[in-house]
């Protein structure tokens, strides 16, 4: 169906930060499948065990214990807040579990009037009809319609509006602590620390969509970590599974024991190839010294783009971001740099606010960066106005 706009390239072939077209061009990938390869195309420890567990067992349903769940739940557990794991297939799978635990939790304390979820403008949450919903782009909306009820949506950042929304009726807040497909917008200072005092104050649950921001990307292992506040869940997926399919939502005690046996569950979710697959994802970037080569590279990425700032004026107006979820937002348009970058070898990702996403790899060099920065360095060259 002709659901995409793609750009006219097949790759066969993927090896660390690159990926090889099959006409032989090699591209640096600083898209990474937008903010999915999170070691990079064909790792070895990823390839290993997801070969290793492709020669056991595929699929049991969660009719029974899935080992691989455990060890995965019982990790991010060790590392998180969370006191619970409940694993399904993408992100928009776990901002919907996660909307409904919001609500659930309310509902099970005796205050079943405490359904509406407040969100932010400029949030992407996912493309079914709940997550389309709650997300604020009218235009992935237009002809769905009509949409679910159960959203205010007020603006990211203003905590005087948020604190005025919040009514009788209002179960959970459901925010990006930085915002991806909105143009990599990062949360004010305090700004998430008055979202949880304010939730407390109403007995609201507090939710973050960490779909992009998770594992790692952020120089942290959840980008919650960065402030001085914990949400109550946390939904999670792209990085999680290197590129394969997984996504979990992480939660508290208080909000998890709100979905009881049979109140939600999947087919597909938690099956032994993804949890190989998120296990060894983990495995690297657990290791001693993972984050801090994150924070090494995006500083060195941002000293490029100032340089790059300084000597072609006119191309780039800002940079965005934490670790290595940056955006350029750029004097030209958007998807003109995104192509002219892709002309010269380098991979990268527009998002709204006219911001070029750069989301390499987390275990990426220097030489990586690099050779990035002489890329749009070139492209700076051609497009600047």
């Amino acid at each position: 169906m002709p659901t995409y706009a793609r750009a006219d390239l097949a790759f066969e072939k993927g090896e660390g930060p690159y990926l090889y077209a099959q006409d032989g061009r090699r591209f640096l990938d600083f898209g990474s499948g937008i903010a999915v390869n999170t070691l990079g195309h064909a790792h070895p420890h990823l390839v290993e065990a997801l070969t290793e567990q492709a020669k056991k067992v595929w699929h049991t349903s969660n009719l029974y214990r899935i080992p691989g769940q455990e060890k995965l739940a019982a990790r991010l557990v060790e590392n998180t807040f969370a006191d619970t794991v409940f694993f399904c297939n993408s992100g928009a799978e776990a901002n919907e579990a996660g909307i409904k635990m919001l609500r659930r939790y309310q509902y099970v304390s005796g205050h079943a009037e405490k359904n509406r979820i407040l969100v932010a403008t400029n949030a992407f949450h996912g493309r079914t009809l709940g997550t389309l919903t709650a997300g604020y782009s009218d235009k992935y909306r237009e002809g769905f319609g009509p949409m679910p009820d159960g959203f205010d949506r007020v603006a990211f950042g203003n905590l005087n509006e948020l604190r005025d929304a919040i009514t009788p009726e209002t179960a959970g807040i459901l925010v990006e602590p930085i915002q991806g497909e909105g143009g990599i917008c990062k949360a004010p200072e305090g700004y998430l620390e008055g979202l949880r005092k304010a939730a407390d104050e109403f007995g609201l649950l507090v939710m973050f969509d960490e779909v992009q921001t998770g594992v790692g990307r952020t120089g942290k292992l959840y980008a919650y970590e960065w402030s001085d506040m914990v949400p109550d869940v946390i939904s999670s997926a792209k990085g999680l599974g290197g590129g394969f399919p997984v996504g979990a939502l992480l939660a508290n005690e208080k909000a998890a024991a709100a979905l009881t046996a049979g109140m939600h569950g999947t087919t597909f979710g938690g099956n032994p190839l993804a949890m190989a697959a998120a296990n060894a994802v983990l495995d690297e970037v657990l290791k001693p010294g993972f984050m801090d080569n994150v924070l090494a590279m995006s500083q060195l990425i941002r000293d490029g783009l100032a340089a790059i700032a300084r000597k072609h004026p006119g191309f780039i107006a800002e940079v965005r971001g934490m670790g290595l979820l940056l955006g350029m937002k750029t004097v030209p348009t958007n998807v003109d740099v995104v192509a002219k970058l892709r002309e010269l070898g380098l991979l990268t990702v527009p998002a709204g606010d006219n911001v070029v996403r750069l989301l390499p790899p987390l275990n990426i060099t220097k030489t990586h960066v690099d050779e990035a920065l002489a890329a749009i360095d070139a492209a700076a060259a051609a497009l600047a106005q």
